[in-house]
């Protein structure tokens, strides 16, 4: 089965895809020179727009579209960015092909599922998204509470009380743990840079996302519904 990663960055959510059985083909406007499968370089909505007018031979679509608007940075920062959501999903619904919209706390899914490392044993990071589908996607189970995460703040309670090569930590921007620790703590180790990271989901989660929609297109009459209000 073949699916199509827009917006496909490094190849987070395209590395759980492959690992739950699909044939992956990304595309971003950035160059993404360690992504690990077949990749085109343009304008994902355009490539999108093409896929609805001419068609071509996906059986699903993944879309993680920028985040920058829905983000705690654009919160702080007061900036005003574009919100691809609502056009990104216009498209994915004149596909009539299974979809799969990912993104931050606070992006206008419509009646998403969320997904957070705790569920997966081996992560080490928290990192909340969300998942929107036009297909039955069952959450799992949100373990509770979250784990303690490694800090270099000394505000913290638990300051110099956890070892970042063991614990959770976090990974963003202005993260607080090594690089080899960061990669580790995603379950990543074929990207180069902190920023692939921190632009990055981890592969379990679509690995997951991905198991589920193998079952719902292997079904005898998959269909693909509206997105659930």
């Amino acid at each position: 089965m073949r699916i199509l990663d827009l917006f496909c960055g490094a190849g987070g959510a395209s590395v759980g895809y492959h690992r739950a059985g699909f044939e992956v083909f990304g595309v971003d406007i950035e160059p993404q020179p360690n992504y690990p499968f077949k990749f085109t370089q343009t304008d994902a909505l355009t490539y999108l727009e093409n896929v609805v007018v001419y068609g071509r031979t996906f059986d699903a679509i993944h879309a993680s579209p920028p985040c920058q608007a829905h983000s705690d940075l654009q919160k702080q920062s007061k900036r005003e960015y574009e919100d691809f959501i609502p056009r990104v999903r216009a498209l994915l619904q004149e596909s009539g092909l299974p979809y799969v919209i990912e993104n931050v706390e606070g992006a206008p899914l419509i009646d998403p599922i969320m997904l957070c490392g705790t569920m997966f044993p081996g992560l080490r990071v928290l990192r909340h998204r969300l998942f929107e589908t036009n297909w039955p996607l069952p959450a799992p189970w949100h373990p509770s509470p979250h784990p303690l995460v490694f800090t270099h703040d000394k505000r913290k309670s638990h300051h110099g009380k956890l070892d970042q090569n063991t614990s959770f930590v976090q990974v963003t921007g202005g993260g607080n743990c090594t690089m080899a620790n960061a990669k580790a703590a995603m379950g990543i180790d074929w990207m180069k840079t902190k920023h692939e990271l921190n632009e990055s989901i981890p592969p379990a989660y679509t690995e997951y996302v991905g198991q589920q929609l193998r079952a719902y297109l292997e079904s005898p009459s998959p269909t693909a519904v509206p997105a659930r209000y």
